[in-house]
C-alpha cells in the first residue's frame, strides 16, 4: 500500500500487537535501526492498570482510555518536538487505534502477528514482567486485527528481529513511494 502523494514525512511508527508479540523488542531494534526514539506504552500506564494485570486480571476499557490518551499525548509532543519515534503499544481494538491515529497522518501502525502457541511460549519463558500469560486469551479475545482502512503494515513474528526489522523497514520505505 502506498501513502498518497501529498502525505507528510512518517515521524511516529506505533508497533502494536498481544503481549508477547515481541512489540518491546521489535519496536526497540526497529527506533535503533532507523536512528528515532523509542518509547515503550506500557510505561504510560497508571500504577493501578500495571496492579490490576499484575494480579491477572484483564484491563477494561474505561481502564485504558487514559492510557491511550497519554500515548497520544506523547504522539503531538514528539511530532511538535519534530523528533520521530517508535513506541509500542498493545492497541487492540479499532477503537483504541483510533485514539492513537486520529488526525496523525504522518503515523504509520506496524501489527505484529503471531501464533497463539508461539506467543504462549514467549510469556511463559518471559521473566520479570506485570503481564502473566494467563491474560493471553483474553488478549486474542479482545483483538480485533487492524483492517485496511487503517493501513496497516502486518508482520509475522516468526522469524528472527532482524529479519522482522527488515520486513519493517522495506514495507515503511515502500509505503513512502508515491
Amino acid at each position: 500500500m502506498s501513502a498518497p502523494a501529498a502525505s507528510p514525512a512518517l515521524c511516529a511508527v506505533i508497533v502494536m500487537g498481544v503481549a508477547g508479540s515481541g512489540k518491546t523488542t521489535i519496536g526497540r531494534a526497529l527506533a535503533e535501526r532507523l536512528g528515532w526514539l523509542f518509547e515503550d506504552g506500557d510505561a504510560f500506564h497508571s500504577a493501578a492498570n500495571v496492579e490490576k494485570m499484575r494480579s491477572g486480571q484483564p484491563l477494561t476499557d474505561e481502564d485504558r482510555w487514559p492510557w491511550l490518551r497519554a500515548i497520544a499525548a506523547e504522539l503531538d509532543h514528539r511530532r511538535a518536538a519534530k523528533e520521530p519515534v517508535v513506541i509500542a503499544c498493545s492497541a487492540l481494538k479499532r477503537s483504541y487505534r483510533a485514539i492513537l491515529l486520529d488526525g496523525r497522518t504522518d503515523a504509520r501502525l506496524v501489527y505484529l502477528r503471531g501464533r497463539s502457541q508461539l506467543i504462549l511460549s514467549r510469556l511463559q519463558a518471559r521473566r520479570g514482567h506485570y503481564m502473566p500469560p494467563a491474560l493471553l486469551d483474553s488478549q486474542f479475545r479482545t483483538l480485533e486485527e487492524p483492517g485496511e482502512a487503517e493501513h496497516p503494515l502486518t508482520v509475522d513474528v516468526d522469524g528472527p528481529v532482524d529479519a522482522i526489522v527488515d520486513t519493517i523497514t522495506a514495507g515503511l520505505t515502500a509505503a513512502r513511494v508515491p
